[in-house]
């Protein structure tokens, strides 16, 4: 879904058939100003969406940004725009938070599909803007082989040999060293190690030893990321930083021209 189409069904949501408060109020030729301030410290995402709500927008100043035209416009999106921009913004500051956390070792973390249904594209963007890697975006552009996969397939032999042919990254899970040690012999490059502590994963990093990339995943959070990172693994993967990030406080003020 396009960045266009989730703006245009946040306002139908929102505005439905008018803003009855706004149109009572508010003189139809009135203009306004409106600046968007930062009430706390935060790493700025989803300014996208402000041209497709907004007549002019300016992200140049002290503000997070300043948007021009009919005050009418202004009131009826301001909520709209706050949403987006408070939602967003709280991604990309528990990214940055995670990120900082591995700072300085050769891991980095990686965020996942456990996104607002309707949302992937801008939470995605905000996790970067983090500075967090986005993983795939879908199940359309990139193949993971997960238990179930390997359960429905077969096994792992029969899974990675079903996907032989496709050009596109290929990442199996493993559970055990037995499904390891076949992964490895089928030509695996990336493998995925799921629900381990720290030093179970970095004994089996160890065990690897370069032959395929590793990314970590289960149970991963703040405030044991940096060792997790410090295993050798290659990429952490966490939900957290999409599905349960919070809201920062953004505020809306409007001034008439």
């Amino acid at each position: 879904m396009s960045v266009q189409e989730i703006v245009r069904r946040a306002l139908e949501e929102d505005v439905g058939s008018g803003d009855v408060t706004t149109n009572l109020c508010v003189a139809k030729d009135a203009r306004a100003i409106g600046h968007f301030i930062a009430r706390e410290p935060m790493v700025v995402a989803g300014l996208e969406v402000l041209p497709l709500l907004f007549e002019t927008v300016d992200d140049s100043g002290t503000h997070i940004a300043t948007v021009r035209g009919p005050a009418r416009q202004l009131l009826t999106h301001e909520r709209v725009a706050l949403n987006f921009l408070q939602r967003l913004s709280g991604i990309a500051t528990l990214a940055r938070q995670y990120t900082d956390a591995v700072a300085h070792t050769s891991c980095r973390v990686l965020d996942t599909r456990k996104t607002t249904p309707g949302l992937r594209i801008l939470e995605k963007r905000a996790a970067a803007a983090g500075g967090i890697v986005n993983h795939r975006m879908g199940l359309y552009d990139a193949v993971l082989i997960k238990n179930n996969h390997i359960t429905a397939a077969g096994g792992v032999r029969a899974a990675l040999q079903r996907v032989g042919a496709t050009s596109l990254p290929v990442e199996i899970e493993v559970r055990t060293r037995a499904e390891l040690d076949e992964a490895l012999a089928c030509g695996a490059r990336r493998l995925l190690l799921d629900n381990l502590t720290p030093a179970e994963a970095a004994e089996w990093i160890q065990y690897i030893n370069g032959r395929a990339q590793v990314e970590l995943s289960g149970g991963i959070t703040l405030a044991n990321v940096r060792a997790y990172a410090e295993t050798g693994a290659d990429f952490v993967s966490c939900g957290a930083i999409t599905h349960s990030a919070r809201a920062v406080d953004i505020n809306f003020r409007l001034q008439l021209e």
